[in-house]
């Protein structure tokens, strides 16, 4: 069995499993705005931003924050995606000027790379809440001095921390798509999008399963994605998909107002393992999960010469 046939499987055992009650919400969230991943032929950043606004306004999902890594603007990407972003009433927040890894760098750099950010993120914001921070890769620190020096620089800096409970690894599917596109290999495109929404209903009905053997319910799901060309061509069928399996779309705010997000909204509080990690140290046993990532690898690959 492929990965992607093993994680359409897995999505309709955990579905099954689900808790049942009230309906569950998604909070969605974009990182590495403007631009993130392989450029595929015939496209452009602002294209792809546009496509991905359309879709959010088109399915009426509300506000969705775009975490800025303000080095793109420098690198191949310029102001006019940020204030598109903006001008369709998107709020933004920091995921640090360079998307440094603080377990790579340390507590300093990675504190001056956020502050460094802030001009840029804070010009476009104008008056919507900016203070919302994205770690880069998710890396809150392996060194617990680190993580604690980090922390203490964002409650000085009164950030929150935007937490993800739900992911489906989505960049992955970026490079392979740039790869088919240029290639003109429709087969390795459907197989891609088959496989896609396969793992988005894989990892939801995963996060759900985890919230219930952890608290015992649905808690509001904060997702990650990225602004890629490939999830801008599948978000509106990645919107229906959400909705067909009943969830409703709420604000970061709102989502995180949860108790399960405590330790990001205040940072001052001590920090807190994921999700599955908690489970498997309550002793309970975590939803399964797949690695699809060597398929999406091997998919579409470049002529040696």
């Amino acid at each position: 069995m492929s990965g992607w046939q093993l994680l359409s499987a897995m999505a309709v055992v955990l579905a099954v499993a689900s808790p049942a009650g009230a309906r569950p919400s998604i909070t969605l969230t974009f990182d590495d705005l403007p631009a993130h991943g392989p450029l595929p032929v015939g496209t452009t950043r602002l294209a792809i931003v546009q496509d991905i606004v359309t879709a959010l306004k088109t399915a009426r999902v509300g506000e969705v924050y775009g975490f800025v890594n303000g080095v793109l603007t420098e690198r191949e990407a310029d102001m006019p995606v940020l204030q598109l972003w903006r001008d369709a009433g998107l709020p933004i927040g920091n995921h640090g000027w360079s998307h440094l890894n603080l377990d790579d760098v340390g507590a300093t750099a990675a504190s001056a790379d956020i502050v460094r950010n802030e001009p840029l993120v804070a010009a476009l914001a104008g008056n919507t809440d900016w203070h919302w921070f994205r770690y880069p890769y998710l890396a809150e620190g392996r060194d617990p001095a680190a993580r604690l020096a980090l922390r203490q620089d964002l409650v000085a800096r009164h950030y929150r921390i935007a937490g993800v409970t739900m992911s489906f690894d989505d960049y992955l599917w970026n490079p392979p798509y740039a790869r088919c596109l240029a290639a003109a290999d429709a087969a390795g495109i459907a197989w891609l999008e088959r496989s896609y929404l396969a793992a988005a209903t894989s990892a939801a009905a995963e996060a759900r399963a985890n919230a219930q053997a952890l608290y015992g319910h649905d808690i509001p799901y904060v997702l990650l994605m990225h602004a890629g060309a490939f999830d801008a061509r599948m978000l509106p069928r990645l919107l229906a998909l959400y909705r067909q399996e009943g969830f409703a779309f709420v604000p970061l705010a709102k989502a995180e107002a949860d108790p399960a997000y405590a330790a990001d909204v205040d940072p001052s509080l001590p920090p807190v393992a994921t999700i599955r990690d908690r489970v498997i140290a309550a002793g309970k046993t975590p939803a399964p999960r797949t690695d699809i990532a060597p398929e999406l690898a091997a998919i579409c690959p470049v002529p040696a010469g």
